[in-house]
């Protein structure tokens, strides 16, 4: 099935304290081995990837072994480096250089330190924040609780802005704001898993962060990007193609 979307062609075969509770059956949702599947939230059409971090590896990635960046998942599919690989999709905000804007922590190694500053954009509507993995959990933290807390985290990756902070929307979105565009992000719910989702259609902030927060049961969740949002489900046998070219890459390699 081929659709064409705005900055994307997709190639498909589509087979805190006073944070509210997590619904029970929003929580039954978000449990379950890894893989990527397809669900309709509030009339909107979005394919969600769980990976299990007790069979799964997340790994960050920019440049191969060239020393150029990717700049795309097809190139960055067909290559070496993405032996193992069930599912990859663009890991935050980057300059046109390609470089990441905030925290990249590859490998264990921090790449790029952490941004703090004020500017314009997404990625300093703040609270901002950090997705990371620290031994065989992942976390979702604001910007300065990551700081406060300092994991020893062996990936990161910093964006923004934050989606759902301890269960709560981030406090600079409305409801339904007027700004549509194709989103992905990332969420976590029980710390052993990672939720990534990617809007199959254009969605306003409110609706991306209602879907993680109401029907992924996640209490902290991280937007990546829009428009360039891409996504290789292996499972789905999807990859999408972004006529801009994106910069960090995350990945979910089978053990």
């Amino acid at each position: 099935m081929r659709m064409i979307r705005r900055g994307l062609i997709l190639l498909a075969a589509l087979a805190g304290a006073f944070a509210p509770a997590v619904p029970p059956a929003a929580a039954q949702k978000a449990a379950g081995t890894s893989g990527c599947r397809v669900l309709v939230h509030e009339e909107a059409r979005y394919t969600i990837c769980r990976v299990d971090l007790r069979t799964h590896d997340l790994k960050l990635f920019l440049k191969g072994p060239d020393g150029e960046a990717f700049g795309s998942l097809t190139r960055f599919v067909g290559s070496p480096m993405a032996r193992g690989v069930t599912m990859a999709m663009n890991a935050g905000m980057y300059h046109e250089n390609l470089a990441p804007v905030g925290l990249f922590i590859q490998d264990g190694r921090e790449l790029q330190r952490l941004n703090r500053a004020r500017g314009p954009g997404n990625f300093h509507l703040k609270p901002n924040g950090v997705f990371f993995v620290e031994g065989s959990r992942a976390g979702v933290l604001e910007t300065d609780a990551y700081v406060k807390r300092r994991p020893k985290a062996t990936l990161a990756t910093q964006s923004g802005p934050m989606l759902v902070i301890d269960g709560r929307i981030h406090p600079r979105f409305s409801d339904e704001g007027p700004s549509k565009k194709y989103r992905n992000g990332v969420g976590v719910s029980d710390g052993r898993s990672a939720v990534f989702a990617i809007s199959d259609e254009p969605v306003s902030f409110g609706a991306f962060a209602r879907l993680f927060r109401d029907e992924l049961g996640c209490r902290n969740a991280l937007f990546l990007d829009g428009s360039v949002s891409s996504l290789h489900a292996a499972d789905l046998n999807r990859t999408d193609i972004s006529l801009k070219p994106i910069g960090p890459i995350i990945a979910a390699v089978k053990r």
